[in-house]
């Protein structure tokens, strides 16, 4: 079983699973009434400068202001004057970061109310709104383009030397003059006027852009990418692919004549699914959904990693669980954390988990049993497009990592804190409920004379306060001369109660 891509589209919302063997490796969304922004490119209005932060908020027509940080600023730039950055898969993407001609501070750059042209880098994430850049990039089927850049890049994917040169060689034909280009991983093997039609239909597209900029006033969208559906097969669907499903009849004929025009060799690796079971529960992947929004995560040893979500980041403890091993203590561990090493990276790529992440392996004694996990961390990785740091196993067992944020993760997207415990994770216990309770009756007692005193609290609390605690409550009546009456009232929180002296 290779390669499959299973997109599930719904009035709400769609949804697409890539699944490596039967594995699913990668899980998108995009939801009606919460659009996937990024790529989009905008005419915004400066609306506050931080020179404090060296960053800038620009108004581009979104509930929440972009955030923009100097690095993100062509210097002296106009709308039509903008450079732009390659794509991760470019071996030469670093080359390809401007280089500031100066080190003018954002204040001198910008000001309040100035209007420049954007292209959301990063889309909302939490609290925070989208991150924009002045660097556009415009991505193709075979190609991504960038405006005023002399640069011809090629995919690193693509290993081969002479398929790399053929590929230069015919974009230097190609190419527009002042414009730059990384050329894609599915561009191997491909022809020169496929490569050609691909620049045709960039540069109009950008052409199409610049002119709406002078016909519209800021805050105004420009140009918006693909739909979710259409970026996964224009991004993904590529020779390694075996299958596409798609489980919409509509989708499916609008994918069809999609590729059709540019790949037809690929339109026979298309199929509309139409079985009564749900294609997502057909293929498993909505059990794995559901095991990637879990906390505990099961190891098939019977060890299990216990995954939580801070502020500040993101906490993976591993434990032995259920597992015992067959030889000493220290092979026993080492099995463990190995296994774990590799669902540790499944897990924060399935959840698009980003930012700082410590993992807590179990302590090993021996120097190379660690360098051993450590190892089995970076080959974990090494398939991951998102840049990412990794410290060595430190002498406490744990491990740091650095993870870019590639989207919201799956956690963020999915679900909302709990409005019970108000995102804390947890609750009083009853017992300390009814204990906060004797201590508020006693300090009514000690303000006046009351003869009774009701208690309303949520049924839980009552039925303790009535039987385990029945003996308190009678002690705390004989001290304040008061009778206590005891009321469930369900419509109450675990931890609130009322007091009614009279």
């Amino acid at each position: 079983m290779g390669i499959e891509i299973a997109i599930s589209v719904s009035r709400e919302e769609t949804r697409v699973a890539v699944l490596d063997g039967g594995v699913v490796t990668d899980l998108f969304g995009d939801r009606a009434k919460h659009k996937d922004f990024v790529g989009n490119i905008y005419k915004g209005k400066v609306a506050k400068v931080l020179p404090g932060m060296q960053a800038a908020f620009v108004d581009i027509g979104l509930e929440k202001a972009a955030f923009m940080h100097v690095s993100d600023l062509s210097e002296d730039a106009e709308p039509s004057d903008l450079l732009v950055e390659a794509e991760e898969d470019d071996k030469d993407a670093d080359m390809l970061r401007p280089k500031r001609q100066s080190a003018k501070p954002i204040e001198e750059l910008l000001t309040e109310g100035q209007e420049l042209m954007v292209q959301i880098s990063k889309g909302p994430i939490g609290t925070k709104g989208p991150r924009v850049t002045t660097y556009v990039s415009l991505p193709g089927r075979y190609l991504v383009f960038m405006p005023n850049v002399e640069h011809i890049g090629v995919s690193r994917r693509i290993a081969r030397d002479e398929e790399r040169a053929r590929l230069k060689d015919i974009m230097r034909r190609v190419r527009r003059p002042g414009c730059g280009y990384i050329v894609r991983t599915v561009s191997e093997g491909v022809k020169e006027d496929e490569l050609k039609s691909d620049v045709d239909f960039l540069h109009v597209l950008w052409q199409d852009i610049l002119t709406n900029r002078e016909k519209l006033g800021a805050p105004a969208l420009l140009h918006t990418d693909l739909s979710l559906s259409f970026r996964v097969v224009r991004d993904l669907f590529g020779k390694k692919v075996d299958r596409l499903w798609i489980d919409s009849r509509r989708e499916y004929e609008a994918i069809r004549d999609f590729v059709q025009r540019f790949s037809p060799e690929q339109t026979s690796r298309i199929h509309f699914y139409d079985k009564d079971e749900s294609l997502f529960d057909h293929l498993g992947v909505e059990q794995e959904i559901s095991r990637a929004m879990s906390r505990k995560v099961w190891l098939k040893s019977g060890g299990y990693l216990v995954i939580d979500h801070t502020e500040a980041m993101t906490v993976i403890d591993v434990n032995t669980g259920r597992f015992v091993g067959k030889r000493d203590q220290e092979e026993t561990i080492l099995r463990n954390n190995l296994e774990a090493a590799k669902e540790v990276a499944y897990q924060m790529k399935l959840r698009g988990i980003g930012g700082i992440i410590i993992v807590d392996f179990i302590d090993m004694e021996r120097e190379k049993n660690r360098d051993k996990v450590y190892h089995a961390l970076v080959d974990a990785m090494a398939s991951d497009k998102a840049r990412t740091r990794i410290s060595r196993i430190s002498d406490l067992g744990l491990i740091e990592i650095s993870r870019e944020r590639v989207r919201e993760d799956l956690l963020r997207s999915l679900s909302e804190p709990c409005h019970y415990c108000e995102g804390r994770g947890y609750t009083k216990s009853p017992t300390t409920v009814a204990y906060e309770i004797f201590r508020d009756i006693r300090k009514i007692a000690e303000s006046g004379e009351c003869q009774r005193i009701v208690i309303g609290a949520h049924p839980t609390v009552a039925d303790l306060l009535q039987d385990e605690e029945r003996q308190g409550v009678e002690t705390l009546e004989r001290d304040c001369s008061a009778k206590i009456i005891v009321t469930p009232d369900a419509q109450l929180h675990l931890e609130q109660y009322d007091l009614v002296a009279l």
